[in-house]
């Protein structure tokens, strides 16, 4: 029996996960969390084979969870689910230790065989974020600079962004100036179109 971790701040798509992966006689949900924080709380008390991690949620982002889960418990899998991923996400995760990344949108089928995968030792990637990070080449932004970056590409307004991302608005101006000037570019909305060409959001 393969005993699964899953964190997810999402309590829909936690629930729907728990309950696909449980159905699988091989297995088993033993501890849910809805953050970082809580993920790792619940890493320690249940020592879990395999951790599905979402790449975004409210107090860090999956990717640094995954580095202290590895750290925490060399013999746990880790695996990233997202629903916003990118060629820069990939390579910090795999940088992280994590040997499988995929998105929501795949079927519970592949995500049962992708945790039965890294439980074995092995590395899952979808192919298509993949070939993505192969051609985008290295992001200079952070994983926050990326998702403010591209909350601001639909023109939204600082304190906007802020709500969605669960930021100050200071905290989003500074992001979006670090972001423009690691991509030389003059304002947001250039630094938008910079980051799109090179497939960093």
């Amino acid at each position: 029996m393969i005993r699964l971790l899953l964190a997810d701040d999402e309590n829909l798509v936690r629930s729907a996960f728990a309950a696909l992966l449980g159905l699988e006689d091989d297995l088993e949900v033993v501890a849910q969390a809805s953050s970082g924080a809580e993920a790792l709380a619940m890493a320690r008390a249940y020592t879990p084979d395999v951790a599905v991690l979402d790449l975004q949620m409210p107090d860090r982002d999956g990717i640094s969870v995954a580095g202290e889960l590895a750290t925490l418990l060399p013999g746990c899998g880790l695996v990233i689910v997202t629903g916003h991923g990118r060629p820069g996400h990939l390579k910090r995760a795999l940088e992280a230790g994590v040997r499988g990344f995929l998105p929501k949108t795949v079927s519970a089928a592949v995500l049962s065989d992708v945790v039965r995968t890294v439980h074995r030792g092995g590395r899952y990637v979808d192919p298509e974020l993949a070939a993505e990070a192969i051609s985008a080449g290295d992001s200079p932004l952070t994983p926050r600079e990326a998702d403010v970056l591209e909350l601001a590409a639909g023109g939204a307004p600082v304190e906007e962004i802020a709500v969605r991302a669960h930021l100050s608005p200071g905290t989003v101006r500074n992001h979006l100036s670090a972001a423009s000037a690691k991509l030389g570019a003059p304002n947001r909305h250039a630094a938008v179109e910079a980051a799109r060409r090179h497939g960093w959001i």
